[in-house]
C-alpha cells in the first residue's frame, strides 16, 4: 500500500484520491481549533505561500481526539481557520488519529514513523513530511514550529 492508494473525504464530504498529490512534497498534519498549539496554522500558512508554487501542499486533518479540542463541525473549523488564520491550504475531514476508529491513512502513516509514544501520535499538529514519490520522510512532534521543518522542505523540492 503506499500514500497515493488512500482516498479521504474533504471538508465538503468529497472523497479526494490522494494521487491528485502525485509529484508533491506533502506536509500532513492533525490539527485541532481550540489547542495551544493552533497558533502553528500562522506558521503552516506561511509555509504554504512561501512553496506552494515550488510544489508544497499541506494537508489539514483536523481531530478532536485530545482533549476535545476540535469540537466543531468541519463547516464551523472551517471558517474558524480561514477567518483567524487565512487558510488556504486543503482541510479534510474531521478524523481520528490514534485507536481503533483511527483514518487508515493515519494508521499507515504512523507505521512508516514511529514518534515519541511508539506509533501513538501524541497530541494535535503532530507532523509527516512526505517526498514527491509518496514516503514519509520525518515525523515532527507537536511542539516543532512550521519554520523549523521549512529547510527539511527546502531540501525536497
Amino acid at each position: 500500500m503506499s500514500l497515493y492508494d488512500f482516498k479521504v473525504k474533504n471538508n465538503k464530504g468529497s472523497e479526494v484520491s490522494l494521487s491528485v498529490y502525485k509529484g508533491k512534497v506533502l506536509l500532513i498534519v492533525n490539527t485541532a481549533t481550540g489547542c495551544g498549539f493552533t497558533p502553528q496554522y500562522d506558521g503552516l500558512q506561511d509555509l504554504y505561500e512561501k512553496y506552494k508554487d515550488s510544489g508544497l501542499e499541506i494537508l489539514d486533518f483536523p481531530c478532536d481526539q485530545f482533549g476535545h479540542q476540535a469540537p466543531g463541525s468541519d463547516e464551523e473549523i472551517a471558517n474558524f481557520c480561514t477567518g483567524r488564520f487565512g487558510i488556504t491550504f486543503p482541510q479534510f475531514s474531521k478524523i481520528e488519529v490514534n485507536g481503533e476508529n483511527a483514518s487508515p491513512l493515519y494508521d499507515w502513516l504512523k507505521s512508516q514513523k514511529s514518534g515519541i509514544l511508539g506509533k501513538a501520535i501524541k497530541w494535535n499538529f503532530t507532523k509527516f513530511l512526505i517526498d514527491k514519490n509518496g514516503n514519509v520522510v520525518e515525523r515532527f512532534a507537536p511542539t516543532v514550529e512550521p519554520k523549523n521543518i521549512e529547510e527539511k522542505i527546502k531540501e525536497l523540492l
